[in-house]
């Protein structure tokens, strides 16, 4: 019975700092009743649009083999919803891939996202405030998926960009601000 015990998975860095630290702090920062109220992160989405699919239908294969080097998790291809003349485009197509990160792998993928591949991004400084959403989710527009640390650079046929969205159970922004101080976010002062 003490073997099982020893062999227990610990959680995340973040996830355990949220837990014994962050929620507390926020709530009596916040002036909120109960630490339930905190804000915290419920999931990040992460998609990639693969437009050029429509001339290589390989491409769409080599963003996923990406996006699940880099998140740990199988990405879900996505389709067009319709068609429209103007691209090239019919309805049902596959044109980019998308993975839904949640409980310990979201929060291993946010503390590499900010302690390692941030920093390696081009003329880094900070992140923009004004990407809140009215509901307080976040999201980034990266240009290279090359700055993750996962991307062997010599096996990249073509670099992507992608859309990482942290959606954010909060009051609002500003709660959601907070929350991403507490993280060492980095966030633009204004």
């Amino acid at each position: 019975m003490a073997e099982n015990k020893e062999k227990k998975i610990d959680s995340p860095r973040l996830q355990k700092d949220y837990k014994d630290k962050y929620a507390k702090e926020l709530a009596k920062e916040l002036n909120l009743a109960t630490i339930m109220q905190a804000p915290r992160i419920e999931k990040i989405v992460v998609n990639v649009g693969a437009g050029r699919a429509l001339q290589n239908p390989k491409f769409v294969d080599t963003v996923c083999e990406e996006l699940s080097a880099i998140t740990g998790q199988a990405p879900v291809k996505t389709k067009a919803k319709k068609a429209i003349a103007g691209f090239k485009l019919r309805e049902n197509v596959v044109i980019g891939s998308k993975v839904t990160l949640r409980s310990k792998k979201m929060y291993e993928f946010l503390d590499r996202l900010v302690n390692v591949a941030l920093p390696r991004v081009r003329d880094f400084n900070g992140l923009s405030r004004k990407s809140f959403d009215k509901n307080g989710n976040y999201t980034i527009g990266i240009k290279e998926q090359i700055i993750f640390p996962e991307i062997n650079f010599d096996k990249v046929e073509q670099v992507h960009g992608m859309d990482i969205t942290l959606v954010i159970k909060s009051r609002g922004k500003e709660d959601s601000i907070k929350l991403l101080e507490k993280f060492n976010f980095p966030l633009k002062k204004n």
